[in-house]
């Protein structure tokens, strides 16, 4: 048999190893400094909770049965388990609750060349506090862990879903073709937006609306434009806490850094107000996202807000590259030659004095042959 990994997962290989924990420890520690506290979740959980929570991360996850008969998925992400945990484990705490992690998830895709199955996400979760003030905090947080990783070029998008979803209250159109513009949306295909806007029978504001708002981006300006629209089909008022988030986090993030984009709508479902993807600008996809999901934790009995967002350790790894980053890594060990017992006594002072060693010691010499009573050695 030819050993090989399975499509979709990969190897990693010590120096990489170690530079992707340089890189979690950084992160995890800029975490902290805005008290996150770690937590751990299960490699799986009960298909039911995915379902429960989020329709749309049924059909990305792998699945089996334990000897139970238990129907069980792999996490595909970390949101689900961060919500399941804090509604089972965590009602008794005082809110808000704030937690981070590190943590592989797993996703399966059709066989399509190079993509992952296995990679590793590192984000934070803000339970039980909202408003513009809850959604800076995730903005400056995720601003600060970027920095920490010795990312120098970046930029962070932000949006809010709410004023798409009320433009498309709005339409008093039919569920389906709702339906079908949420998800041109939610695949940013803009041609079949506006072929869908263009629909018979629309109010006019609308289908100017539909054409015009994904397409905005830009500063505080942008909001504005975009409240222009709003405004004719009733809704300008869903634009008002995006633009304090954006006047808070511009107080503590440079503006060189911020992009309001109303084209960002993440991939999954349960997202209900701000929205955020950010870029390195040699990686074509984004590095991660997130956003606000109050929906969430009521799915297991829990109704809490809540807003977070995840980094694709992976693909902040790639644009770290490069960008030709330093990334300090423990240096190579020292080898500690001699015999046997005079190696590992001396390995033992420099590891007691924070030296990293390698052993290498020499074969123990021949003992001589112990000479016969009454005659001399032989040579």
């Amino acid at each position: 048999m030819r050993p090989a990994t399975p499509r979709g997962f990969r190897d990693v290989l010590p120096r990489e190893a170690a530079e992707r924990a340089a890189v979690v420890a950084a992160v995890l520690s800029a975490f902290s400094g805005w008290g996150y506290d770690r937590v751990e979740t299960p490699v799986v959980e009960l298909a039911e909770t995915l379902e429960a929570a989020a329709s749309g991360l049924a059909g990305t996850a792998f699945r089996l049965f334990d000897v139970d008969g238990s129907l069980l998925a792999l996490r595909p992400e970390m949101t689900v388990p961060i919500a399941r945990l804090a509604a089972s484990r965590l009602g008794d705490e005082a809110r808000p609750v704030r937690l981070c992690y590190a943590a592989e998830v797993f996703r399966e895709h059709e066989s399509l060349r190079g993509q992952p199955r296995q990679f590793t996400q590192v984000g934070v979760e803000l339970l039980g506090a909202t408003g513009p003030a809850a959604d800076a905090e995730v903005v400056a947080v995720l601003a600060e862990a970027l920095a920490a990783s010795c990312l120098r070029d970046f930029t962070i998008a932000l949006g809010t879903v709410a004023v798409l979803q009320s433009i498309l209250d709005a339409s008093q159109a039919p569920e389906a073709w709702r339906a079908s513009v949420l998800e041109a949306l939610h695949q940013r295909n803009l041609v079949e937006v506006d072929r869908l806007a263009g629909a018979q029978g629309l109010p006019p504001e609308v289908s100017a609306a539909l054409a015009a708002v994904p397409r905005i981006r830009g500063g505080a300006e942008a909001i504005e434009r975009c409240r222009t629209y709003a405004d004719a089909c009733g809704c300008a008022s869903v634009l008002d806490d995006l633009s304090l988030t954006w006047s808070l986090v511009t107080s503590v993030v440079s503006e060189e850094r911020l992009v309001v984009d109303f084209g960002v709508m993440r991939g999954f479902d349960y997202y209900t107000g701000l929205v955020v993807e950010f870029y390195a600008p040699e990686v074509g996809v984004p590095l991660g996202g997130g956003g606000r999901y109050d929906g969430v934790l009521a799915a297991f009995g829990a109704p809490s807000p809540a807003a977070g967002f995840a980094i694709g350790l992976e693909r902040l790894m790639i644009a770290l590259v490069e960008q030709a980053a330093v990334i300090a890594v423990a240096p190579e060990p020292r080898l500690v030659s001699g015999s046997p017992a005079e190696a590992f006594v001396e390995a033992a002072k420099l590891r007691a004095s924070g030296v990293r060693i390698a052993l290498a010691p020499g074969e123990p010499a021949e003992p001589a042959p112990a000479a016969e009573p009454g005659r001399e050695s032989e040579r």
